[in-house]
């Protein structure tokens, strides 16, 4: 199942409590305190991967959390610190601020890590509250309390070139032809109900990557159709390939207006793309026919 977006909740770990213990020995009757420092409670990272395409491994309204710092031990030993979480997302994702809607971090390479929230400290130990006047405490701070944060993850695909067209134009069929990818093509509407990148060899060592997303319809930017949940897919290609359809019953212009038109409603960063027309289904309309709904 092709997954974009998700809200998760994410908790750094609660740092480990400081320990109250004494000296014991031998011949040592009253030694003093020599409790050890709580563990450092656990980070959360997120970390870009490229062996991930979507966020389907997380669950809805998931909570995910860094492990707890351990309690501080006798003989002055820390505890252990709790191992931070990695939170892997495939290149693409926006970490977004649940509340504020702020983009914390664009997740765009791979490999690329963000430390996200840091664990509590480690509680002190009863030895670091030993003075002239107390030289036996009994108290040992306890840890920090980690940090709890929303988030919403969307993924926005990374491609060179987006397909933008109504519905049964051939955008699959022309990105199948092109590229290696697979999509489903079909003699109906709205084929493609989740978007597909290809990768389209141009030489030896050259390529760049097509995207393609469910048809467009009018009104797509008010939520009709299915373009609206992945218009945003396409806000990171550098070019937009109008697909127009010349064996349509709406004409050209209306198509190509139609379109730019909604792309333009869903951002500003759409508005301003550079984009190309591609004709589709001359093969149906007569060559003479062509020049004079081009023209």
């Amino acid at each position: 199942m092709f997954i974009d977006s998700v809200e998760l909740t994410v908790s750094s770990g609660k740092g480990g409590p400081g320990c109250v213990a004494f000296r014991r020995e031998k011949f040592v009757l009253n030694g003093g305190p020599n409790g050890g420092d709580g563990g450092k409670g656990g980070d959360i990272w997120f970390k870009c991967d490229n062996n991930t395409h979507t966020l389907s491994h997380f669950q809805k309204k998931m909570h995910i959390k860094a492990d707890n710092g351990a309690t501080g031990e006798s003989s002055n030993m820390a505890g252990k610190s709790g191992a931070k979480k990695i939170i892997i997302v495939p290149p693409g994702t926006q970490i977004i601020d649940a509340d504020s809607g702020e983009v914390l971090f664009d997740m765009l390479k791979d490999g690329q890590e963000e430390l996200f929230i840091t664990g509590g400290r480690g509680g002190l130990g009863n030895t670091h509250f030993k003075s002239s006047t107390n030289q036996r405490p009994t108290y040992a701070q306890p840890g920090e309390k980690g940090e709890t944060r929303a988030v919403k993850l969307e993924l926005k695909l990374i491609a060179d070139v987006g397909l933008v067209g109504f519905p049964n134009v051939g955008k699959s069929t022309l990105i199948s032809t092109l590229s290696n990818a697979r999509p489903e093509i079909a003699n109906y509407e709205f084929t493609t109900l989740t978007p597909k990148l290809g990768q389209v060899n141009i030489g030896d060592f050259e390529s760049f990557i097509m995207a393609d997303i469910p048809a467009i319809i009018g009104g797509a930017h008010e939520g009709k159709g299915l373009g609206i949940e992945f218009l945003r897919h396409i806000e990171r290609t550098k070019i937009l390939l109008f697909m127009i359809d010349l064996a349509s019953y709406r004409d050209l212009k209306e198509q190509i207006e139609t379109l730019k038109n909604e792309v333009a409603l869903f951002s500003d960063k759409l508005a301003a793309s550079q984009y190309a027309i591609a004709l589709t289904r001359a093969d149906i309309v007569p060559p003479e026919e062509i020049n004079d709904l081009v023209s």
